[in-house]
């Protein structure tokens, strides 16, 4: 976001997230009481209501296709571009009913308000710079994979703030291989226009999500793991930009 331009909406995020905080107690609890299932549905319920609101404040419109392939068990890792700050927002509205969380840099966890949101919700901060507590993020998520947990993750690594897509960094599916889990590939179109194409929020923007099939990463040989990643990168990379499919 724009340091100045865009303060305004950034009020507006924080206000929303503070608003998190009730929900956060009742996950916590759920999470002291070692009831996992309620914990999902609370993080799930929590993160469509929290994204419903910035929506609306931002009056940005999200039209999702393909939700048939989202499976109905967890510990999924959704692979997904990174084209701007409401890319989360975005895939939690395309993701109702799914508990996700997200790996986030660790310089978030200090963020007021964010850093435990973060957390609440299932996610995980790694630090890039230091190879050996990024292994050690990476094991953690891996058991909360296995644990029935699901995450989100942008490859790129960083924002692209527009429709060209970055080439995935090296080791961005590891955490997936890891947990053996099934990955579920996103691509996301146009959510650069709400914040970065401008500089400022632009109210009135219209995002799409197309969720591609599910790919099993269990069985897999390094070989053929390889293959399936290259595949996974083309599939998101080759929606973007595309006429949404018909219904």
């Amino acid at each position: 976001m724009g340091k100045l331009t865009n303060i305004p909406a950034l009020f507006q995020v924080v206000a929303s997230v503070r608003g998190f905080n009730k929900n956060i107690l009742e996950i916590e609890k759920a999470v002291e009481a070692g009831d996992s299932e309620a914990e999902k549905e609370l993080i799930a319920e929590a993160s469509y209501d929290w994204a419903s609101d910035m929506a609306k404040r931002f009056q940005l419109s999200v039209e999702v296709h393909g939700r048939e392939n989202i499976p109905e068990k967890n510990g999924l890792v959704f692979i997904s571009n990174h084209q701007g700050y409401g890319d989360i927002m975005i895939l939690f509205l395309a993701l109702q009913g799914k508990q996700v969380g997200f790996i986030a840099k660790d310089s978030l966890e200090k963020v007021p308000y964010f850093g435990r949101w973060i957390k609440a919700i299932g996610g995980y901060f790694i630090q890039r710079k230091n190879p050996k507590d990024a292994l050690r993020s990476l094991s953690k998520g891996a058991e909360h994979l296995k644990s029935g947990y699901n995450l989100a993750i942008f490859p790129e690594g960083t924002r692209s703030k527009g429709p060209e897509m970055s080439p995935f960094k090296a080791g961005s599916f590891k955490l997936a291989t890891m947990a053996k889990a099934t990955i579920v590939p996103v691509t996301i179109n146009g959510s650069y226009h709400l914040f970065e194409e401008k500089g400022y929020c632009v109210k009135g923007t219209h995002a799409s999500v197309t969720i591609h099939p599910p790919v099993d990463t269990e069985g897999l040989n390094r070989k053929e793991l390889a293959q399936a990643t290259a595949d996974i990168e083309e599939t998101i990379r080759s929606a973007i930009n595309e006429s949404p499919p018909e219904e």
